[in-house]
Formats: structure tokens, C-alpha cells, sequence
């Protein structure tokens, strides 16, 4: 049984994800195995371009009640980049798209002037002192690519917030379900640190809903 699954539903750098765990001293598979994805102890949701074309991959392969039943069930579950995104309820990106519905919100693109997409290395402000951040220090850099953001509808959710013409929820967490709006698998030694953190909140599920916040 794997210890945590990186969900490959035809999109994104799978591999990049996989290599980070390794590096962060996780154990981490790739796959695309409905077996293997409900047999692993977590699962990573990755993500990249456009949300609506995420949804319509993740839904073709019956990956979306995949995920629901897994959050459902109490399984950890995170999600990178877009894959933070899909986990609220839409996105207005190319009309409005239907995400997982496992967190309250909605996705809303930047606006006013800001160069859009958002490419780069950003702060990331912390709320409380969150186990999946352990060890990272508050206001550290991470690397972010996108183009829209999570408008959540309970800030309690919020454990990381950053800047960028106003600020926005970058890292979520309620219950086992958590997501960061940055690339940890680019950010160097601090998102290899979350991700370490990750795998090992996901050791014991019963202590993960009381450790992500």
C-alpha cells in the first residue's frame, strides 16, 4: 500500500511532485490506478493551466468522486496549485466551471493593474502556527505561477495568506483536506519542508484533522 498517491489525471509535471517527496524523504508514487489511489493513505491532487480543463480530466476518469469519497472517508488530501483551487466549489475562469465543492468559495482572477499571471517567488504570511508549515518561518518565499485566486467563504479555512495588490488565501486547511496556492516541488528547502510535514501528518489519519491547523 502506498503511503501517499500523486493523482495523475493527465495534467501537470507529475514526475517534478514525486522527485520533491523523495527529496523531502516521503514516499510518493505517481499513479493513475483507481486500486492504487484508494488503497494509498493520502493523496496528492497537482494541477496546471486552466481549471476547467483540470475538472474535465479529473471527471473523466471518475477521479473527481474519488476525491470526495477519500476526503469523505477522513483520508488527507492535498492540493498544488490549481489542485488548491478545485478543491472550492467554482471558478469563473472561461465561464463558470463546478470544482470538488470540499471548501466553501470561489476562484476569481486578479485584477486592477497586476501583471497577471502572478510568476514568482512571494511571502507567504502565516495564521496561527499550522503543522503543515512547521519549521517554515513565517513570511517565508515561495514560488507561485497563476492567474486567479481562492475568494473563501470561511477565513478559518485560511492558514497562509500573501500579497499580491490585496491579500489572498495561499495555503487552506479544514479537516484533512489542505491546499497551497504555490509550488512546493519549485520552492526549495521550505516546500520541501510542507511537504515533509505533509507526509508525516498522513502517518496516523486519526490525529491529521487536529494537526492541519
Amino acid at each position: 500500500m502506498p503511503g501517499i498517491a500523486i493523482i495523475d489525471y493527465g495534467v501537470g509535471n507529475l514526475r517534478s511532485v514525486e522527485k520533491a517527496f523523495a527529496a523531502a524523504g516521503a514516499e510518493a508514487v505517481v499513479s493513475s490506478s483507481d486500486a492504487v489511489l484508494r488503497q494509498a493513505n493520502a493523496l496528492v491532487l497537482p494541477g496546471v493551466g486552466a481549471f476547467a480543463h483540470c475538472m474535465t480530466e479529473l471527471a473523466a476518469r471518475g477521479f473527481d468522486k474519488l476525491v470526495q469519497d477519500s476526503v469523505a472517508q477522513g483520508k488527507p488530501l492535498l492540493g498544488v496549485c490549481v489542485g488548491m483551487q478545485m478543491l472550492f466549489d467554482e471558478s469563473e475562469e472561461f465561464g463558470t466551471t463546478a470544482g470538488l465543492g470540499l471548501l466553501r468559495g470561489r476562484v476569481r482572477r486578479f485584477d486592477g493593474d497586476l501583471v497577471v499571471p502572478q510568476v514568482g517567488w512571494n511571502q507567504v504570511r502565516q495564521h496561527g502556527s499550522p503543522r503543515l508549515l512547521a519549521g517554515v518561518g513565517d513570511n517565508a518565499f515561495f514560488y507561485f505561477v497563476h492567474s486567479y485566486f481562492c475568494e473563501v467563504d470561511d477565513q478559518a479555512v485560511v492558514i497562509g495568506e500573501t500579497e499580491y495588490g490585496s491579500p489572498y488565501a495561499s495555503v487552506v486547511a479544514q479537516g484533512t483536506v489542505c491546499g497551497v496556492q504555490f509550488h512546493p516541488e519549485k520552492s526549495q528547502s521550505v516546500g520541501l519542508r510542507l511537504l515533509a510535514n505533509f507526509s508525516n501528518m498522513t502517518i496516523d489519519k486519526e490525529q491529521v484533522s487536529n494537526t492541519l491547523l
